[in-house]
């Protein structure tokens, strides 16, 4: 499959325009950077866009079309790139078939889930296109001017028609330039203005009377269910849409679909107060299992990135046999098995119901009377008995030998700050500053003790490492030295922790118990 990063502006004739009929390409001569144009002839284009019965990838913003004509005839994703601009999309292409193809259906699974994917819309337009072209004759911007014929697909009757043009940014092209182009297209007697509709498709949809909705805003008011409902809102969503990102294993998007999954079975353990815990925590135990997927695959990520991180740091006089080989086997051997498990599991019946689930505990909330009160103290009960866990959690940690016991501790303790930390930040548009404050050196407790954890898991590696290649009749002496340094990273986290823990408990003073809790 190819993916491209498209960037364009579309532009309709102004009503007078339209009434006129008339609606050309403008010349461009004297914008700022072009140097030249050429006309190409028209072609005629025909396009099916997919989506399910009740338009879930249109919500979203996601068209997927089969098209014919033109030079990149076949299969079209496009899945936005850039939430505040609709105009920036990723482009990913498939050849052409009868139907979806399986790669390009997988990449819009977590929005389709179990809905079949059908014909929407049939758009024919004949396009017409004006290259922008700089001093070396390299293409700025393709300029089109587009005469589209739309019609619904089974609707009898349901069709509609209008002309406007797009300006598509070439590639590896400076943005720039369609800032330039702007003020030309839509100066005084142009004819043009910028469209309110974002795509073609959208504008389909509308005149024919089948826009999606524009999906539900969470529940209204500043209660504690509304301040809660809208932080699960937002990670349900992260989940959902980065879904595929993950299956196109994008940088860091395995690791951000984690934490919005730790994220949403955190809110539903500290806030149980506002959302019935018979309801979630079956949802919980089924994240639980997600994160754990997840984390087989990012834990691989993470390691793979220490190791070479410390390899690179190590002196070569100390490089004795193939280290950098058998270090490179190591981790492309388990990421590969990592990988293959976890798209399975995102193909799994089990994540797709997951999925279902949360969308629909989403339309009907189970509240519980707690939810409908004012959310200053509510949340904040829920954030001081977040915080009483993690001062339990540290205590132990600290108390504890050190070794392998006070390794299980430190983990057990991360695990606690990471809810205390998610707790706060997802009732700080209703405690404000304390709860941020408090978020802040949380998270710096969390990072500290992550570092530990990591160095835990570095030295397993390396043992193994070492085991392999001394079995192979390699020195094992860098994997030693590799160690060491590993070990000498993680007791000075240990050293650091008591400072750092006593700024987070003078941070939660606000949440301190002044009352017997119900």
């Amino acid at each position: 499959m190819a993916q491209v990063r498209e960037i364009e502006r579309k532009y309709e004739p102004t009503p007078q325009a339209a009434a006129a009929g008339t609606v050309t390409l403008p010349s461009c001569a004297g914008v700022p950077g072009v140097a030249g144009t050429v006309d190409e002839p028209p072609v005629e284009l025909d396009a099916t866009y997919y989506d399910t019965p009740d338009l879930r990838l249109a919500a979203d913003r996601i068209t997927l079309r089969r098209r014919t004509g033109g030079s990149d005839a076949g299969w079209h994703l496009k899945l936005p790139a850039d939430p505040a601009d609709p105009g920036v999309r990723d482009e990913i292409q498939a050849p052409l078939s009868p139907g979806p193809p399986r790669e390009l259906a997988g990449l819009v699974r977590s929005r389709v889930r179990a809905q079949p994917l059908v014909p929407l819309v049939r758009l024919r337009q004949r396009r017409t296109v004006r290259r922008l072209l700089d001093a070396d004759g390299s293409s700025l911007v393709e300029l089109s001017l587009d005469e589209v014929r739309a019609e619904r697909c089974g609707t009898e009757g349901a069709a509609t028609a209008w002309t406007e043009v797009e300006a598509e940014l070439a590639e590896d092209a400076d943005p720039a330039v369609l800032d330039a182009l702007e003020p030309v297209l839509t100066a005084d007697g142009s004819g043009l203005r910028r469209s309110a509709a974002p795509s073609k498709l959208r504008r389909a949809l509308e005149e024919t009377g089948a826009a999606p909705g524009a999906g539900d805003s969470g529940q209204d008011g500043g209660s504690a269910g509304a301040v809660v409902l809208r932080h699960v809102r937002t990670q349900v969503r992260a989940l959902i849409e980065l879904d595929p990102a993950v299956r196109r294993d994008v940088h860091d998007s395995v690791h951000r679909m984690r934490v919005a999954t730790r994220r949403l079975r955190s809110a539903f353990r500290s806030f149980g107060r506002v959302l019935e815990p018979e309801a979630t925590g079956p949802v919980g135990d089924e994240l639980a299992w997600l994160a754990r997927e997840l984390g087989a695959d990012r834990d691989q990520e993470v390691l793979a990135a220490r190791l070479t991180d410390r390899l690179a740091g190590l002196p070569d006089q100390l490089r004795h046999g193939p280290v950098d080989e058998r270090l490179r086997t190591f981790c492309a051997g388990g990421r590969t098995g990592s990988r293959g498990r976890l798209l399975a599991v995102l193909d799994s019946d089990r994540y797709l119901e997951l999925l279902e689930t949360l969308t629909g505990l989403l339309d009907a909330p189970p509240l519980r009377p707690a939810a409908h009160a004012a959310p200053g103290e509510v949340l904040a009960r829920a954030v001081r008995r977040d915080h009483e866990r993690l001062a339990r959690r540290v205590d132990e940690a600290l108390a504890a030998p050190a070794g392998d016991g006070r390794d299980r501790a430190l983990h057990e303790a991360r695990k606690a700050v990471k809810r205390a930390r998610y707790a706060a930040e997802a009732a700080r548009p209703a405690l404000g500053a304390p709860a941020k404050q408090y978020a802040a050196v949380t998270t710096r407790v969390q990072e500290l003790l992550g570092d530990h954890q990591d160095s835990v898991l570095v030295r397993r590696a390396l043992l193994r490492i070492a085991a392999q290649a001394h079995a192979a009749g390699e020195p094992s002496f860098p994997y030693g030295v590799l160690y060491e340094r590993e070990a000498a990273l993680a007791q000075a986290r240990e050293a650091e922790l008591p400072g750092l823990w006593a700024r987070v408990v003078r941070a939660a003073g606000p949440f301190r118990r002044t009352a017997p809790e119900e």
